[in-house]
């Protein structure tokens, strides 16, 4: 897979090139399990994700992604780097300035974020299993004690600030508004338990929204999430008419 490694902010980032260029950019946020360093990245060596990246750059896109930090939590530094890279990746590729987000599980949290930060030049978000609200995850991490306590240690950390702030400010925080004007595909694919409930979670926060922008949800079953990379690059592609 042909791509560039480089260092930015001290964390390790990459460019994946398509086999022949659309001119359009795919920034990727991953999940907890995410990482980039000089010679890898979780999206090349975890297969379902490499199929997924091997149909996006075979649709002709170029993606970049960073290890923002590793378990970031939508945290403001994460975000920062985030935006710094697609600076970076403008200055030094030949991309349409306009970009889709591709998001999994806590990458969410940064692209929502990271959208609002980059109004007008996004052109449309798709979302993996999302987290969409730590208020909301932390809601059902409660029932588990053990992991709410070591979720918050990692919220904490991301944060840079003690655990009793960062308990207080989750209870306290608002909701997302979505208002960013980028259409926005959720994908659940329905793998167990927590995938459920996170979906429901999903659902029930959006349900909250007073004014809902342009929201797909699409549930799908472990057996067909090897067809999610041509449905992504499908659903992308719908938003490239206005360049």
């Amino acid at each position: 897979m042909d791509n560039r490694n480089f260092q930015l902010g001290n964390q390790w980032s990459t460019v994946y090139y398509p086999v022949k260029p659309s001119g359009f950019g795919v920034l990727i946020l991953g999940d907890e399990r995410h990482f980039v360093d000089e010679e890898a990245s979780f999206w090349n060596q975890n297969a379902g994700k490499r199929e997924i990246l091997s149909n996006l750059r075979e649709a002709g896109y170029t993606l970049f992604t960073s290890n923002l930090y590793g378990k970031h939590w939508g945290s403001p530094k994460a975000v920062l780097l985030a935006a710094m890279l697609y600076e970076i990746v403008m200055k030094n590729e030949i991309l349409n300035p306009k970009i889709h987000i591709l998001a999994e599980g806590m990458g969410a949290l940064a692209a929502l974020k990271l959208a609002e930060e980059l109004k007008g030049k996004i052109r449309s978000i798709v979302l993996i299993n999302p987290i969409l609200s730590l208020k909301y995850h932390m809601e059902q991490e409660r029932e588990h004690i053990f992991f709410y306590k070591k979720v918050l240690g990692e919220i904490a950390e991301a944060h840079e600030v003690d655990r009793g702030t960062v308990e207080r400010e989750i209870k306290e925080e608002s909701l997302p508004e979505f208002d960013f004007g980028a259409p926005i595909r959720i994908f659940h694919i329905l793998t167990g338990g927590r995938a459920y409930k996170n979906a429901r979670a999903c659902k029930n926060l959006l349900s909250t929204l007073q004014q809902k922008p342009p929201i797909t949800e699409t549930y799908m079953l472990p057996e067909k999430a090897g067809q999610l990379g041509m449905e992504i690059a499908r659903f992308m592609s719908r938003h490239e008419k206005v360049l």
